[in-house]
């Protein structure tokens, strides 16, 4: 693997030798100086009568500003560009701005900030080339989206595009010509995925060399294991893979307790059942839930009331003070020992109150000493303990968090017991085994997505009225046979659309899960598509994988018109089922038992401690704040909401 990244850096890293080079190719040119290349100047008597206006000028060339040679200037006096906008930006004026060349003759932008999306070659090696005929093609692609900012390539970031374009350079499919530029090779994406989304099947289409058969082993012997060309297939000239894709599955996993209720004790648990007893419908909510209903009370009756009935009668009193005294005194804000902050969450206090770091990591609000006093007291509730990540490992009887390991420090009875609880409720939610009728409720809630829909609460930066906020799910299923992997339960979610919006399938699986988890009206998720603006927070990206896009009309004329061969994934099931295992799902995995993702989201939302995620409740859409327009969101919801104001809405699914 690291011969292969050494490969990738080597194209890359060619950039400043290659400028260097070319100084001094250019420096062996001659020189050419404005007064020997100038034409004889044009005079009003050299004109012929025709064309002179009535004041004796030349009528072609009155007003007109002249070069050196004698040739109107398309620049104004002080060469600051084009006078024409349309210029400017259709011709890409500002690029080649930015890429000049110094008078050393080398390109700053090039080397002082290295470019993924452009890869120099010296001009001699680019002459020197033997020009070889490119075809339009379709290259079939799978990778793992862990630590890649994305599909799409740009100029800074690491993302899936950009290995795989330095790839195709490496193995001679794109030549040193048209390095420094995808868009020389036609280079287009079927779906763009966001940050750390996987796919099993995705799609580019672009030009390349493929006369050498062994082409595709050359570009994968060029990436990294967790990105995989599995084919490159023929097209039509007019071929765009983003224009002729006609649908797109994709895949969500998540751990099978995901769909339990939040903790009766959490800030989002209490308005619940507020709600229900005030509405009178305490029946019905106890239908809905099933047998998940009561599980926190056999929690605490099985795994947590044994902890306190083993503890010293003065330990005991304080952590029971500290597991129940009320969690919303003002002022104070429960300290938080996550290890690890999924890039759905954010790490920001509430708003209005600032926050500073204790030696453990944990965030503290700038209060008043009486009220950091009262804080030792009240810094932990049942909720808190039964929704906050797994950070802690057990040892026999003692138990240290990841800070304390190293340090030489006795850990206080009182905090070891609730450590112990804190674990005995996380190990509770793994042992979760969903029901049937539990799968059902979900898949209800599925059920109310399929259709053409306005999905305008489910994306950013769009309105109801907004044409582009429609899309048409073709299916929603929750496969029925839950997989065991270690301890945790996991459920597959496979969704079949026409087209995604950015976060979509993530706001749509919070909102299902929302859904079934308070027992909330289905009737809610069609309220969902009216004008109303309501908040859905994006469950997290770790389980969202692309399956594959469907190219149905573009294979009817391929095969009856065209006389190519049909784009299909299945062609390369086998590598694609064992990368999927090895790659995609091990990531996923592994990654929730090492940072808790999903612990971590849900604790994020049941103590959020404003009316935003109200609409959940009995008291339906008027119990929510109401969001006015699409960027109408306070800081500290913008990572849940994905809300962020530097992502582009028009960019991106899922």
């Amino acid at each position: 693997m690291v011969a292969k990244d050494t490969t990738l850096d080597a194209v890359r890293d060619a950039s400043t030798g290659t400028l260097e080079r070319h100084s001094e190719f250019k420096d062996s040119l001659p020189q050419t100086t404005p007064e020997s290349s100038a034409k004889p100047e044009q005079t009003a008597d050299s004109v012929p009568a025709e064309r002179r206006g009535r004041d004796g000028q030349n009528k072609f060339t009155a007003n007109r500003k002249l070069n050196a040679n004698g040739r109107r200037r398309k620049f104004d006096e002080d060469n600051r560009g084009p006078r024409d906008r349309r210029e400017r930006y259709e011709k890409g004026w500002q690029e080649r701005k930015r890429r000049r060349v110094d008078d050393d003759g080398t390109s700053a932008a090039t080397v002082s900030e290295p470019s993924y999306m452009s890869i120099q070659f010296p001009e001699a090696e680019i002459a020197a080339e033997e020009r070889r005929p490119k075809r339009k093609v379709a290259v079939m692609i799978g990778y793992a989206g862990t630590g890649y900012h994305g599909l799409q390539i740009n100029h800074k970031e690491k993302t899936i595009e950009g290995d795989i374009f330095a790839a195709f350079v490496a193995a001679k499919a794109i030549s040193k010509a048209n390095a420094d530029d995808p868009r020389k090779s036609s280079f287009v994406r079927c779906a763009r995925t966001d940050k750390g989304v996987h796919a099993a099947g995705n799609m580019l289409s672009l030009k390349l060399i493929i006369e050498d058969p062994d082409v595709v082993k050359k570009i994968n012997d060029n990436l990294p294991p967790q990105i995989r060309v599995w084919g490159i297939q023929r097209t039509n000239n007019a071929f765009s893979c983003y224009q002729s894709c006609d649908s797109r599955w994709y895949e969500y996993l998540m751990p099978s307790y995901c769909l339990l209720p939040p903790h009766p004790e959490s800030f989002l648990g209490k308005k619940v059942l507020e709600s229900i007893k005030e509405k009178g419908l305490e029946d019905e909510y106890a239908k809905r839930l099933g047998e998940v209903k009561d599980y926190w009370e056999e929690v605490q009756k099985n795994d947590i009331q044994p902890i306190l009935d083993s503890l010293d009668p003065d330990v005991r009193e304080t952590v029971l003070r500290r597991i129940h005294v009320p969690d919303d005194i003002p002022g104070i804000t429960v300290p938080s020992e996550e290890t690890s902050k999924p890039e759905s969450l954010d790490d920001k206090s509430a708003e209005g109150l600032s926050t500073t770091e204790d030696h453990s990591g944990s965030k503290l609000t700038n209060a008043p000493e009486s009220a950091q006093s009262a804080s030792v007291e009240a810094s932990s509730v049942a909720a808190e303990l039964a929704s906050a990540p797994a950070d802690i490992t057990m040892t026999g009887t003692e138990l240290f968090t990841e800070t304390d390991a190293p340090k030489v420090k006795e850990v206080h009875p009182v905090d070891r017991a609730l450590k112990q609880i804190k674990t005995a409720y996380i190990a509770a939610k793994r042992r979760y085994r969903v029901t049937p009728e539990r799968l059902s409720e979900l898949q209800q809630a599925l059920d109310r997505y399929v259709g053409t829909k306005n999905f305008h609460n489910y994306t950013i930066q769009k309105t109801h009225s907004d044409p582009s906020a429609k899309r048409t799910i073709r299916s929603f299923v929750a496969n029925p046979e839950p997989v065991q992997i270690n301890d945790t339960q996991w459920l597959s979610l496979k969704v079949h659309g026409q087209s995604f919006m950015m976060h979509q399938i993530r706001k749509m699986v919070g909102m299902a899960l929302l859904v079934a988890r308070c027992a909330t009206p289905l009737s809610r998720i069609n309220e969902s598509y009216t004008d109303a603006r309501i908040s859905i927070p994006k469950a997290p990206s770790l389980g969202l994988l692309l399956e594959r896009p469907v190219f149905e009309n573009y294979n009817s004329r391929a095969r009856d018109q065209l006389n190519l061969a049909e784009l299909d994934f299945a062609n390369y099931e086998a590598d694609i089922r064992r990368f999927k295992d090895e790659q995609i799902y091990r990531r996923i995995f592994e990654l929730e038992e090492r940072e808790n993702s999903f612990h971590t989201f849900f604790h994020q939302i049941d103590n959020f401690k404003t009316a935003y995620f109200l609409w959940v409740t009995a008291g339906g859409i008027d119990a929510a704040k109401i969001r006015q327009g699409p960027g109408a969101v306070p800081e500290e919801l913008m990572a849940e909401l994905g809300d962020e104001g530097e992502e582009n809405s028009e960019e991106g699914e899922g």
